[in-house]
C-alpha cells in the first residue's frame, strides 16, 4: 500500500533551484517503488470555507505568484484530472458527515504542481486537488485524512503539500540568502514536531499551537501545516522522516511518510 506523504514545496523558485530538497523529490518516485493509479494532492494554496475538490478532464497549471523569473512561468504540469475520483472523494466525505463542494474549472496551484513536476515529471498520472480550511484547524484535517484513507488501498497516493515552517515575514529578510544558517527558533519548533511525529503523539500534534515551542512564529497562519494533518489522518501508524533540509534559513523542507 502506498504511504500518505507530506512534502514541503518551498518558494515558487524551488523547481529552478539546485538544492538537496529538490533532488530528494526528484528521486522520491523511485524510492516509493509502486506507481500510483491516481494522486490526491492537498495544497496549502487552495483555501476554502468547506472542502472543495477539483473535477476536470485536464488540469491547467496555475502560476499563482508574481515577480519571479520568466522561466518559472514557462513551467507547466498538464496532468489529467479524474472526475470519477473527484466524485468518489466527495462520496467518502459525505458518508463521514463532511459536506464538500466541486470546482469544475480549477487546475493545480504551485503547491500542487511544483512537487508533482519533480516527483512524476511525465504528468501522466491523474491528479485531483483538495483544498484546506484554515478556520477549522488540525483535527478537522485529520478527519479528512481518515475519510480518504480507504483510497490508499486502491493505489491512490495522498500527497499533502505545505511547508514544515513558514514565517513569510522573516522570509523577506532571508530571500537573498538561500543557504543562510537556520535560526534557533526554527530548529526548536522543527525538532519538537519531528519528535511528536515519529513518536506518534497525535494529541500533542493537533494541539501543536499550544504545545510546540515557537509554533505561532513558525506558522503565523496555519494553512501551510494543515496538509500534514490530512496525511497523518490517512494512516494509523507513526511517521518516518524522509528528508530534512533548510532553505533561506527559515523554510524547513522536511518530508514525512505515514504508513
Amino acid at each position: 500500500m502506498l504511504p500518505a506523504l507530506f512534502v514541503s514545496h518551498g518558494a515558487p523558485t524551488f523547481p529552478l533551484t539546485d538544492v538537496p530538497a529538490r533532488h530528494f523529490l526528484e528521486g522520491l518516485a523511485a524510492e516509493l517503488g509502486e506507481r500510483p493509479e491516481a494522486i490526491i494532492v492537498v495544497s496549502a494554496h487552495w483555501e476554502t470555507a468547506q472542502p472543495m475538490v477539483n473535477a476536470v478532464e485536464r488540469n491547467e497549471t496555475i502560476h499563482d505568484f508574481y515577480g519571479f523569473p520568466p522561466e518559472l512561468y514557462a513551467l507547466t504540469y498538464p496532468a489529467p484530472g479524474s472526475i470519477a475520483l473527484a466524485d468518489r472523494i466527495q462520496s467518502l466525505l459525505l458518508a463521514g458527515g463532511v459536506a464538500s463542494g466541486c470546482d469544475e474549472r480549477r487546475g493545480l496551484d504551485h503547491g500542487a504542481w511544483v512537487p508533482l513536476r519533480l516527483i512524476y515529471p511525465g504528468a501522466d498520472i491523474p491528479v485531483v486537488q483538495i483544498s484546506v480550511q484554515p478556520d477549522l484547524g488540525p483535527e478537522h484535517h485529520v478527519r479528512i485524512g481518515r475519510l480518504l484513507a480507504p483510497l490508499r488501498s486502491e493505489r491512490v497516493l495522498i500527497l499533502a503539500s505545505g511547508s514544515f515552517t513558514h514565517d513569510l515575514s522573516s522570509f523577506r529578510d532571508y530571500y537573498d540568502a538561500l543557504h543562510a544558517p537556520e535560526p534557533e527558533w526554527v530548529t526548536r519548533f522543527a525538532e519538537w514536531m519531528d519528535a511528536a511525529l515519529t513518536d506518534n503523539r497525535r494529541d500533542d500534534l493537533t494541539a501543536y499551537r499550544a504545545k510546540a515551542p515557537e509554533a505561532t512564529r513558525n506558522h503565523p497562519t496555519e494553512e501551510h501545516l494543515l496538509p500534514l494533518f490530512v496525511a497523518m489522518g490517512a494512516s494509523d501508524g507513526k511517521a518516518s522522516r524522509l528528508h530534512q533540509s533548510t532553505l533561506h534559513g527559515i523554510l524547513r523542507m522536511d518530508a514525512y511518510a505515514f504508513m
